[in-house]
């Protein structure tokens, strides 16, 4: 569980192992099954989240009760809702377990405590945020430029072993259309084939 977020940090920031175990026991493990949430609309977000097995959904519910996905976080992904654990404010997503699902929690004390004691954790969540800006202007940018098609046929390539654990609904949630739309999709795409 923790050998993969000292894979995750590597890829930023070199931490010694003295480092690390400093580090690693700011996190709390948690257990999270299928169908329950780690975090509800209207809650406020006290810990980013590091998937150590399973996967997240991050939606908002729209006017009409429906899911918008904005992302999946997976094992070796990070989870929040960055608005709430920031700013303090309630929580305009849900983030819930879509398997059962283990997960590395960090307080915002914690996190800021090991900003002060480890230098390189605060240079590791500042290229993460980084990472996570340039990926959420990415998929803006497809969303108004690319057709559902596109976007579709972007998303299995890009997450195939992802694409495979999601169910059709889950997918047209995150690509913004509806299930008989994503069903359309997938019978075009098969017959030119």
């Amino acid at each position: 569980m923790y050998q993969l977020l000292r894979d995750n940090i590597e890829q930023h920031v070199h931490l010694s192992d003295t480092e690390f175990s400093h580090f690693a026991t700011s996190f709390e493990a948690k257990e999270i099954e299928k169908k329950q949430f780690l975090l509800r609309e209207g809650e406020i977000c006290r810990f980013e989240g590091f998937v150590t097995k399973g996967i997240f959904s991050v939606y908002h519910l729209d006017k009409n009760g429906d899911k918008q996905i904005l992302y999946f976080a997976h094992e070796n992904w990070w989870v929040t809702n960055i608005d709430s654990f920031t700013n303090n404010l309630p929580s305009q997503l849900f983030i819930e377990a879509l398997e059962d699902s283990e997960v590395l929690l960090i307080s915002k004390s914690d996190k800021e405590s090991a900003y002060i004691n480890l230098p390189k954790i605060e240079k590791l969540f500042r290229v993460m945020t980084q990472k996570t800006h340039v990926a959420l202007q990415r998929r803006m940018i497809d969303s108004l430029s690319k057709t559902a098609d596109q976007r579709y046929i972007d998303f299995i390539e890009k997450y195939p072993q992802l694409y495979q654990r999601l169910s059709n609904l889950q997918i047209a949630a995150y690509l913004g259309v509806s299930h008989e739309f994503l069903s359309k999709i997938r019978r075009k795409i098969a017959g030119q084939k």
